[in-house]
C-alpha cells in the first residue's frame, strides 16, 4: 500500500495500521541511522525535526540508512498510535530503502502535499534578488482585488479618498492587478456568524445603478494614480515589472440585473474585461456557494451571459458559484474559465468558500486558472500559502494555478496584504519547489496566457 502525506491528514493512513506501506519523504538526521524521522520535506540540520507529530513518520530500520540529497522511498510495516515518550504518532517498523544511492530524484514537490508544519528556517532560501528575477521573466498579475479601497457603499457613493496602490505595484513588480468593483454590495452585510450574507433583495434598477458609479470610481482611482488599463492581450503581455495597470473587472453579474445586453455596454463603456459571474447573493446568473440553491447551478441568462463574454472577449470567472454552476459554465464556455480566489480543500464544509479537488479539476479542463488567496485563517504565512499553491499545482497542473489576493476584500486579515511583498511571495514559491518558470506561470504568466485567449 502506497501512502502519500495528505493521507496522515485525511486519516487514509490510521486505517493502514498493520499493513506493508511504502512512502517517500527526508531523513530530518545527520548521518547513518537505523532511527530516525522521516518528513514531507527536508530539514535544514540535523537537529531540526518536525514539530507537529501528525506529520512526521518515526522510522526503525533493520539496518542503518544513509541520508541522501533527494527523498528517499522507504517501506516497512505501519502503525498508529505508538508509546513513543515523543509523542509520534505514526511509525515505519522493520524499515528498509526501496532504491539505492544513485536513484532518480524524487522532488520536494513530488513528496510534499500535505503541508510540512516545521522549522525550515536553516535551508537553502531564494535571496530577493533571485525572486525578483523570477517576477522580472514574467507579467505579474493580480487576478481578483479591491485595493485602493475602490469598494463599499460608503466609499462609492461619496467619493472617498483612495489608498495608495500605484506605488507598492511598482515597488513590489506587481505588473497588473485585476480591480473588482462589487455591484451587490448594497444588498449585503456580515452577520453574527462573521459570514457575509444578503440581507434584502434590490429595487428594481439599484445595482445597475449603483455598477455605475463603481465603474466611475474605478477609472477615477486609475486617472489620479496614473495607471495604465489593459483591453488586449497584447497590452497585458508586455506589462513588466515597474509598470502598473489596471484590468476592469466585475466581482458579481448583479449590475447586468439578468440583461445580456449589458456586458457589450459595459465593455465600451467601462472597458470591462472580467467578470465574475456571482457574488453574495443567488442573483439571475447562478447560484452561490455561501447560501442555499436556488437555481441548480447556472441559470440560462447565466449561460447566455457566458456566450456574451465569450463572443466580445472577457474573461468569465466562477468564483463563489456552485460546483453544478461550475460544471455547466464548463460545458458553455469557449474560452478557459478562471476562479479567481479560493483555496483548495480535500472536503469543503457547508457553504465553504473552498473548492474540492473534483472543483478544481473543472476549471484545469478548460485550460482555465484558479486564484489562490492568502486569508490569515487558511494560511498562517507566505511560505504556508505558497505550499498551499504547491498542492493545488500538483493536483491540477502548475499551468492552472494563479495568484487572486482578493486585497482589501477578506473579512480576516491577509498574509499577502501589499504588493510590495511580491518578492517575498516569489521568494516563498521557490522555497517550495517551484523553478523559476513554474513560479512565473503562477505569478502572472498562466492569467496572461487566459486572458489573451478570452479576448481572441
Amino acid at each position: 500500500m502506497q501512502l502519500r502525506w495528505p493521507d496522515l491528514a485525511s486519516g487514509r493512513a490510521d486505517h493502514a495500521a498493520g499493513a506493508a506501506v511504502e512512502i517517500a519523504g527526508w531523513m530530518a538526521t545527520a548521518g547513518r541511522a537505523n532511527h530516525f524521522l522521516l518528513s514531507p520535506e527536508p530539514s535544514c540540520c540535523g537537529g531540526c525535526v518536525p514539530s507537529d507529530p501528525l506529520f512526521a513518520v518515526e522510522v526503525f530500520a533493520n539496518a542503518p540508512i544513509v541520508p541522501q540529497p533527494q527523498a528517499l522511498r522507504l517501506t516497512g510495516t505501519w502503525l498508529v498510535g505508538g508509546d513513543d515518550a515523543s509523542g509520534w504518532r505514526y511509525q515505519l517498523h522493520d524499515a528498509r530503502a526501496l532504491d539505492p544511492p544513485g536513484w532518480r530524484a524524487i522532488g520536494r514537490r513530488g513528496v510534499l502535499a500535505a503541508g510540512p508544519l516545521f522549522c525550515i528556517a536553516g535551508a537553502a532560501h531564494a535571496d530577493e534578488a533571485t525572486a525578483r528575477q523570477a517576477i522580472a521573466a514574467t507579467t505579474a498579475v493580480d487576478i481578483h482585488s479591491h485595493a485602493g479601497a475602490i469598494t463599499g457603499v460608503k466609499r462609492v457613493k461619496t467619493s472617498e479618498a483612495f489608498r495608495e496602490v500605484a506605488q507598492p505595484m511598482r515597488a513590489g513588480g506587481m505588473a497588473a492587478v485585476c480591480f473588482a468593483i462589487v455591484s451587490d454590495s448594497p444588498c449585503h452585510q456580515v452577520y453574527a456568524d462573521h459570514r457575509i450574507h444578503p440581507f434584502r433583495s434590490p429595487d428594481p434598477g439599484e445595482l445597475y445603478a449603483y455598477g455605475q458609479l463603481s465603474f466611475a470610481r474605478v477609472h477615477f482611482l486609475v486617472r489620479s494614480q496614473g495607471l495604465a488599463v489593459i483591453t488586449d492581450g497584447a497590452a497585458l503581455r508586455a506589462a513588466r515589472a515597474g509598470t502598473a495597470s489596471a484590468i476592469i473587472a466585475a466581482e458579481g453579474g448583479d449590475f447586468l440585473e439578468g440583461r445580456p445586453d449589458r456586458v457589450d455596454e459595459a465593455y465600451d463603456k467601462w472597458q470591462l474585461r472580467h467578470l465574475q459571474l456571482t457574488h453574495y447573493r443567488v442573483n439571475e446568473l447562478g447560484d452561490i456557494q455561501t447560501e442555499a440553491s436556488e437555481h441548480g447551478g447556472l441559470t440560462d441568462v447565466g449561460a447566455e451571459v457566458i456566450r456574451r463574454c465569450n463572443a466580445r472577449g472577457l474573461v468569465v470567472d466562477v468564483a463563489h458559484g456552485t460546483y453544478d454552476l461550475v460544471k455547466r459554465a464548463a460545458s458553455v464556455t469557449t474560452k478557459p474559465l478562471v476562479l479567481s480566489h479560493t483555496s483548495l480543500s480535500q472536503a469543503p464544509g457547508p457553504r465553504s468558500r473552498t473548492i474540492s479537488p473534483d472543483h478544481a479539476r473543472v476549471i484545469a479542463g478548460t485550460g482555465g486558472v484558479i486564484g489562490v488567496w492568502p486569508p490569515s485563517s487558511v494560511y498562517r504565512d507566505l511560505d504556508a500559502m505558497a505550499r498551499g499553491i504547491a498542492r493545488l499545482a500538483d493536483l491540477v497542473g502548475v499551468d492552472h494555478v494563479g495568484i487572486g489576493s482578493d486585497m482589501m476584500g477578506l473579512t480576516v486579515p491577509s498574509v499577502f496584504d501589499s504588493y510590495a511583498d511580491l518578492p517575498a511571495l516569489a521568494a516563498a514559491l521557490l522555497n517550495a519547489g517551484f523553478n523559476q518558470q513554474d513560479a512565473g506561470k503562477i505569478l502572472g504568466g498562466n492569467y496572461v496566457r487566459v486572458f489573451a485567449a478570452s479576448l481572441g
